[in-house]
């Protein structure tokens, strides 16, 4: 029987999946900058602060979670408020197949519905297959913030990234929250042209 692909909205009842996929990047990598892997309470709350103002997205296997997408808050400051930052974690053994682009993709879909203008991503050196997705997703390299972590005995530069979701227009309105959106027949068509393409892998 083959895979099945599919995406959706997160929900409280998936952080262990969830966590369980950030935990090796947090312990063996630099992709993620912290130290120590959050508690269930602390990572679940970042899911509930999260996704008042922006979308997060699990991707699924067979409806086993193995990857997922997400926005957050890129500064504090009012002014910075339409322009957040994303985040991807996917597991191993689907790298490669697709389900990372599919899952950037949407995330920025309902990005630009929201009324966000930019986002952003932070890349910690070296990470050659991070910078090259973002680069085919068209994001733009705009700075190395040099030596600005330490992880696993060394210093690390962070690369970002910037992509352009909608024209930057004078007054812009106030990005809708997530619940304003998530059950219009835009955000739903988003997330059904998705699973029609995970579908297909």
């Amino acid at each position: 029987m083959s895979d099945k692909f599919s995406l959706r909205l997160v929900t409280e009842q998936d952080v262990h999946e969830v966590l369980d996929i950030y935990k090796p990047y947090v312990q063996n990598t630099i992709v993620s900058f912290e130290y120590d892997v959050p508690t269930i309470e602390e990572y679940l709350q970042r899911i509930k602060t999260n996704t008042v103002d922006y979308p997060w997205l699990v991707g699924l296997r067979n409806k086993e979670i193995i990857g997922y997408a997400y926005a957050g808050r890129h500064r504090n400051r009012t002014a910075y408020q339409w322009s957040p930052e994303s985040t991807i974690y996917l597991s191993p053994e689907v790298h490669g197949k697709g389900v990372a682009r599919i899952l950037y993709d949407t995330l920025f879909r309902l990005l630009r519905l929201q009324g966000y203008c930019n986002v952003y991503a932070g890349i910690g050196l070296p990470n050659d297959r991070s910078t090259r997705f973002h680069r085919a997703l068209g994001f733009e390299e705009i700075g190395i913030f040099k030596k600005v972590g330490y992880k696993h005995g060394n210093w690390h530069d962070t690369q970002w990234f910037q992509l352009q979701l909608n024209e930057p227009v004078l007054e812009p309105p106030t990005p809708k929250k997530l619940d304003e959106v998530r059950n219009s027949e835009e955000f739903k068509s988003v997330i059904t042209t998705a699973n029609k393409k995970l579908a297909a892998i």
